[in-house]
């Protein structure tokens, strides 16, 4: 063994392999088209490739997808998939089906960065970042599953992405963004950049380089109106509070009416769901082309919150409905097979600092774990 997954390599990624063996550089087109078009697992399936170049990209390359440890399906639909890498590391993926789309929730890292209070994956220090090829694995099980190969044209079993499983994607921005090119790309899986939804805590330096770069749609798990309150659900806040984050919102590029931001909101019991704590949120997001997503918690074993009545929900959506903003309450999904919003959660266990510095040299710890 010993071979590159060749599945999350760029474009350029592949130019620079094929100067390297003296083969023209039609040849990337052709490989990408076979791998994130058809789907292919083998290089014998490459026909249109000589025999000699396909020999060397077998001796120096695997097409590896993660394994599915355990497949799960929810009494509505839903699927969740515990996925195993190559290094004994696990992650999850959900898909969602609806009746005009489905959405595949991908993770960007085993464990996560971050505490959030309200959440199962923060229970679970991160372990280490996922690559662009296990993030792109997680798209291509999903195609495998469902038989989606060569990638259709109209309607598919996975029509989006939301960057929303376990992990905070902007603290593993280098990998999420060389998937999503991969993703996006128009000779392979080919996915709209409309149909792609990156979710962040509020990693605000990297927000306008997401927004410039990858013009995905953004969402941000705000889920409190007051610097206090957030700090304890969303320890990230102390870091960069409230005001700070709705800056970077206000400039995040291609926000408009079209492609609104979305704003997150677990309802909590007796926590964050009052009619004081709705027209706060209307005040704190005035000038922001925005949406609310109102999320019932999804409760986990372990948990010290409840979730809000569905009257109190209703209220608070209903205010923040007459502010002129969609508010509509999330429908829970997969919550029999703790697949749903905020459940997430593999059984891997944290490495040490130095184990994880050693095998990722050139990746910079978030702060949060250089203090773990």
């Amino acid at each position: 063994m010993g071979q590159d997954n060749i599945i999350g390599l760029s474009r350029e990624d592949l130019a620079n392999y094929f100067q390297s063996i003296d083969t023209p550089n039609f040849r990337v087109q052709q490989v990408w088209n076979w791998l994130y078009h058809h789907g292919v697992t083998s290089f014998d399936r490459m026909v249109n490739i000589p025999a000699p170049v396909r020999q060397k990209l077998e001796d120096s390359f695997i097409i590896a997808r993660p394994t599915v440890a355990v497949a799960q399906t929810s009494n509505d639909g839903t699927q969740k998939w515990l996925l195993r890498f190559a290094d004994g590391e696990e992650a999850e993926a959900v898909h969602i089906p609806e009746v005009d789309r489905g959405t595949l929730c991908v993770s960007s890292q085993v464990g996560c960065t971050l505490t959030c209070k309200f959440c199962h994956t923060g229970t679970q220090k991160l372990v280490r970042n996922l690559t662009s090829s296990e993030i792109v694995g997680q798209m291509m099980v999903a195609r495998d599953v469902f038989g989606e190969w060569p990638s259709p044209v109209g309607m598919r079993h996975v029509s989006n992405i939301v960057m929303m499983g376990m992990g905070e994607p902007l603290y593993n921005y280098d990998n999420v963004a060389k998937a999503l090119m991969i993703i996006v790309d128009n000779q392979g899986i080919s996915l709209s950049r409309r149909r792609i939804t990156l979710s962040t805590s509020g990693v605000v330096p990297m927000m306008q380089r997401c927004g410039e770069e990858l013009g995905v749609n953004l969402a941000v798990s705000l889920h409190a109106v007051r610097n206090d309150v957030r700090d304890i659900l969303v320890p990230l806040n102390k870091k960069y509070p409230i005001e700070e984050l709705l800056d970077a919102c206000r400039a995040y590029p291609r926000a408009n009416n079209a492609r609104r931001i979305t704003f997150e909101y677990v309802m909590l019991k007796g926590v964050n769901d009052s009619p004081a704590d709705a027209k706060e949120l209307v005040r704190l997001i005035k000038g922001i082309p925005a949406k609310i997503n109102l999320i019932p918690f999804n409760p986990w074993p372990g948990s010290d919150f409840e979730c809000s009545t569905p009257q109190t929900i209703s209220n608070f959506s209903d205010i923040v409905f007459r502010a002129g903003y969609s508010s509509p309450v999330r429908t829970p999904r997969g919550r029999d097979i703790l697949a749903a919003c905020g459940q997430l959660k593999s059984e891997s266990i944290k490495v040490s600092k130095s184990k994880l510095l050693k095998s990722q040299p050139t990746e910079p710890l978030p702060q949060s774990l250089d203090a773990a």
